[in-house]
């Protein structure tokens, strides 16, 4: 199952997240886009791959970890978390809204694009 997950919600998904190993939030927006805004890890691992190159790094990935996948506003992100699940990943969810609404609900530092 993939959870649904504002941005404003990861704190509590990361604790219980935790139970299941040290929680991963996946970036997949590119490269461009992380030079724009980014978000700083705060009590879990940032891990950038491009959803066009995730194929290609699946390895860099562990199926028992809990990851919460990140883009632009939710829609990629999701169908990363979709292909994870389909590749026997158990521990996922979409942080909907994705970067956008993380930096209107945690971060206004972070860049709007």
């Amino acid at each position: 199952m993939i959870s649904q997950i504002r941005p404003s919600e990861l704190s509590a998904w990361l604790e219980t997240a935790r139970a299941h190993g040290e929680p991963v939030v996946l970036d997949v927006r590119e490269p461009l886009e992380l030079r724009t805004a980014s978000v700083r890890p705060d009590g879990f691992t940032l891990l950038t791959i491009p959803m066009g190159a995730l194929q290609a790094r699946l390895d860099e990935l562990d199926p028992a970890q809990p990851i919460a996948c990140l883009c632009h506003h939710g829609s990629r992100s999701m169908q990363v978390a979709n292909f994870l699940y389909s590749r026997g990943f158990a521990y996922l969810a979409n942080i909907t809204g994705g970067i956008d609404a993380w930096s209107t609900e945690l971060d206004t530092a972070v860049a709007r694009y």
